[in-house]
């Protein structure tokens, strides 16, 4: 895909992750980040129909910790995430639909509880793949 073909987004921007009903979302990009993460709370592992998963709740509106969001979803992975305080942690990883803008695709996303964060997610180098550019001095030109 040539640079041509890309769209530039901001440092901040709105994402839908549709499976776990949540619509505009706004997270951090963040291209020194591998994968993304989610900061959740309740984090709790069980099997749904044979099917290893979790489920965990999500604060969607930044400004009103009051609004709770129960979600569940499929375990994909266990992963030893470095988080940026230097500190290792061992991570459920989950596989879900993200649309930004006009694109709609599947990322991966680890779940962790980080109340200490200003942004709910960081969205990760691969999660942006090869589909954008980042301006960082710009906020929301994605999810126009």
């Amino acid at each position: 895909m040539s640079q041509k073909n890309k769209t530039i987004i901001g440092r901040l921007e709105s994402i839908t992750l549709p499976e776990l009903s949540i619509a505009d979302l706004q997270v951090r990009v963040d291209t020194g980040a591998k994968t993304s993460s989610l900061h959740v709370d309740n984090i709790k592992k069980s099997i749904i129909n044979g099917i290893h998963s979790v489920t965990f709740d999500l604060h969607p509106d930044v400004h009103n910790v009051e609004t709770i969001q129960r979600c569940t979803a499929p375990i994909s992975d266990i992963r030893k995430v470095k988080s940026s305080n230097g500190t290792a942690e061992e991570r459920y990883v989950i596989e879900t639909p993200v649309i930004l803008g006009q694109e709609e695709w599947l990322i991966e996303i680890t779940l962790t509880d980080r109340s200490d964060m200003s942004n709910l997610m960081l969205f990760g180098r691969e999660a942006l793949g090869k589909r954008f550019l980042v301006d960082p001095a710009k906020v929301f030109l994605g999810s126009k």
